[in-house]
């Protein structure tokens, strides 16, 4: 496995020191939060609506709206919304508003993009909305807008500290940013948008040699400049990675898996497009006409009109970057919206604070979720993280990426107790493959998963479908990782803390470990700690073959 991990996570996560007005907002948001944030964009109405937990810091998307009303079709020969355009937005946003209030929302966020900030009567659109709908949209600029989407990649991945460029392909422009997780080095904004191109560029079925060339040439012409200028904010030798959000990148990503696997992705944040996939597909999208295109699996007749001028604006992005893959976020400016709202009612202090936590407080907030025994499960991760600690470099040589594994499946070996008592132990896999932990991978979260389910009763066997699709190395990280975690367990078997800290000492001539534990109350013998871990320690000791031996320590 990659060593990328950043710093292992506490754990408790606690806020950093806020300011007297950030204390007092937070002070006057005590409790959930019901947000819905509505970008209202050139091609779509987007909502989302999002569960704010201020403890944590947190939120959780408990719904989502999305009408294709293309308020970017403007008047023909104006620069100016069509009355149809904008019927089909303020009906889209009565629909969102009445999602909205069924769902007793405290706040909703509204922000409009490029085709009401360019289009000529744009704040008449604003106006007729807050008229007819009560609803007041916020126009912001194109770096605005960058800034927004910025915090909402942060929300939903890892950058790890390095130099990511997050690419937003919208209908009426195309948002560049640079940031390796900390405040933003680079953003642009640039007016080349997949429905902007459509309506300006093609008129061909399929799309002419010619046209397709014209197209080539003129998304380049238009992003050099600003990708020539973000070059200028890297330092010489600085690796970069792609990021790639919103419907047109994730369209294509759809495309290429289906192409490559004949399957759909199990998980599209975080899943990765080569540039010769997204080549062979624009070959192949190009030649097709729109009645083609809208055969083709998951992809709406919306969608299917307009892919080709996005795809274009991709690859020569990609081109530009000299950058071979892309990563996708599904995280984006709606997400952004919600972050930007916590930032300024103060419950987060900055955005690094936030970014640097994101697999922190996606664990925590599915230990809430499942309504996990959370001092419990924060005793046991002390004491397996202990134990990795200790026996490293002598049973293991796994680094700070596994141990960060091995906390995460720690919080939540017990979360299968939210289905049922009975095999809780299957359940917790199944609620930790399938949840949202973001800024995992998905092979992250099979290990996650795995080494949770393996933490009681049967040992990892082949015969068991999910631990042997695991590749050799994964599976041995599964088998040792786990033998730790029961370890764990049996050391805090009566959930009140007995145990206080322990040591352990390691004879390789005699092939033993010594496990000295220290009582929280000196007067407690711990007897029913004792002979949970001496009922449990067999696999630790078939995995690292030796003997483990526990003894009171003063």
């Amino acid at each position: 496995m990659v060593d990328s991990a950043t710093a292992p996570p506490g754990q408790t996560l606690y806020p950093p020191r806020l300011s007297e007005t950030s204390m007092e907002l937070r002070r006057s948001l005590q409790g959930e939060r019901i947000l819905a944030a509505i970008d209202v964009g050139t091609n779509s109405v987007h909502m989302v609506v999002a569960k704010i937990q201020p403890e944590l810091p947190a939120f959780t998307i408990i719904g989502c709206e999305k009408d294709t009303v293309r308020l970017g079709n403007f008047r023909p020969g104006t620069n100016c919304l069509s009355d149809e355009a904008m019927d089909r937005g303020v009906a889209a946003l009565k629909r969102c508003k009445q999602i909205a209030d069924s769902h007793q929302a405290d706040d909703i966020v509204a922000v409009a993009t490029s085709a009401t900030r360019e289009a000529a009567n744009g704040q008449f659109f604003i106006d007729r909305v807050q008229q007819e709908v009560g609803l007041e949209i916020n126009l912001i600029s194109g770096l605005e807008e960058a800034r927004r989407i910025y915090l909402g990649v942060l929300s939903g991945m890892e950058l790890h500290g390095k130099p990511h460029v997050i690419i937003d392909i919208g209908g009426g422009s195309t948002e560049i940013i640079l940031g390796t997780g900390e405040r933003h080095r680079f953003l642009s904004s640039t007016k080349v948008g997949a429905v902007r191109l459509n309506a300006q560029m093609i008129t061909s079925n399929p799309i002419s040699k010619e046209e397709f060339l014209q197209l080539q040439a003129y998304v380049r012409g238009r992003l050099e400049p600003n990708i020539d200028e973000l070059k200028t904010k890297l330092v010489a030798g600085e690796p970069l990675s792609l990021v790639g959000t919103s419907g047109t990148v994730e369209s294509l990503a759809i495309l290429t898996a289906i192409e490559k696997s004949g399957t759909l992705p199990a998980r599209l944040n975080g899943y990765t497009m080569t540039i010769d996939e997204l080549d062979r597909g624009i070959q192949k999208l190009r030649r097709m006409s729109f009645s083609e295109r809208l055969k083709l699996p998951e992809i709406s007749a919306r969608r299917a009109e307009i892919i080709v001028p996005g795809a274009v604006i991709l690859r020569e992005a990609m081109r530009l970057l000299d950058l071979d893959r892309i990563t996708i976020c599904e995280h984006a400016l709606r997400e952004g919206l919600v972050v930007d709202w916590m930032l300024t009612h103060g419950l987060i202090e900055n955005r690094m604070q936030y970014q640097q936590s994101v697999r922190e407080r996606s664990v925590l907030k599915a230990t809430k979720k499942y309504h996990a025994d959370t001092a419990h499960s924060q005793r046991v991760a002390t004491f397996a993280l202990a134990l990795f600690d200790q026996t490293r470099g002598v049973l293991h040589q796994w680094g700070p990426l596994e141990r960060e594994i091995l906390w995460a499946a720690s919080m939540l070996h017990n979360c299968g107790h939210f289905v049922s008592h009975g095999s809780h132990h299957q359940h917790s896999y199944y609620l930790i493959r399938n949840g949202e932990l973001l800024g995992f991978t998905s092979n992250e979260i099979e290990l996650i998963a795995n080494i949770a389910r393996y933490h009681r009763k049967s040992t990892p066997k082949l015969k068991h479908e999910h631990y042997k699709e695991l590749t050799k190395e994964n599976r041995k990280i599964v088998s040792q990782l786990s033998a730790m975690l029961r370890v764990a367990v049996g050391l805090d078997r009566r959930r009140v803390g007995a145990i206080a800290k322990f040591q352990t000492t390691y004879e390789p001539k005699k092939r033993t470990m010594t496990l000295g534990f220290t009582p929280t109350e000196m007067q407690d013998n711990c007897e029913l700690e004792v002979w949970s871990v001496n009922d449990k320690k067999a696999y630790f000791e078939q995995e690292f073959d030796l003997k483990l031996i526990l003894e009171q320590t003063p």
